[in-house]
């Protein structure tokens, strides 16, 4: 497998990328696939967590010495489901605070959230897209704004698995979360995502993903 060089010019190194939020690493695993050095910090214990991890708040985590930083923030504020099963009020919204941070840091950013949320969904991402058995839509704004390949439209056709506690298993399965408990799975990034955000960026940047 070919690994790419580092966007800064690193000699024989891989991009480093922050996965701020990172639960147990679907997100992560995804750009880890396409060639970079993940990186996890979160503010709870990550035992499953595949890569290199801090426990730490990712509010205030150092962001220098990376490449690319995702931030996946915690998304009951914005999700419909909080709305019908509670209050959107219990939950503070992390997400349009902190995206100011990201701006300010000069490196390029990847946010992802549930399509409710306040985003510019430069992607709007299904699994029907990368031919998983599951309708999970997330949007992805990036600090460079659209652009690069193009995915097939969903297809959300029968036999597509739903999310129910009596499948959370198979579902977790079929977005490519095997590491992860049921549980940990229920807010994890199919990699199938974040592997293909990877590989915009690194076009972008004139490389091509591992």
């Amino acid at each position: 497998m070919t690994q790419p060089t580092d966007i800064r010019h690193r000699v024989d190194q891989r991009p480093r990328l922050l996965d701020a939020f990172c639960c147990q690493g679907g997100a992560g695993m995804g750009y880890h696939l396409a060639g970079f050095d993940v990186v996890g910090v979160d503010i709870r214990p990550q035992p499953n967590y595949p890569f290199p991890f801090h426990q730490a708040d990712a509010l205030t985590f150092p962001l220098g010495g990376f490449d690319l930083l995702h931030a996946s923030w915690p998304c009951e504020h914005f999700a419909r489901v909080t709305a019908w099963r509670g209050s959107r009020d219990n939950h503070p919204d992390l997400l349009t605070p902190e995206r100011a941070r990201l701006q300010a840091s000069g490196i390029p950013w990847v946010i992802e959230n549930v399509p409710e949320a306040p985003l510019r969904a430069d992607y709007l991402l299904c699994g029907t897209q990368f031919g998983l058995r599951v309708r999970r839509h997330r949007a992805f704004e990036t600090s460079r704004g659209g652009g690069g390949d193009l995915v097939p439209p969903c297809w959300h056709h029968k036999g597509l698995l739903a999310f129910a506690h009596k499948g959370e298993r198979a579902y977790a399965d079929a977005m490519g979360c095997t590491w992860m408990t049921n549980v940990e799975a229920r807010k994890a990034v199919p990699p199938a995502y974040s592997r293909w955000i990877a590989a915009q960026f690194l076009s972008l940047e004139g490389r091509t993903a591992a």
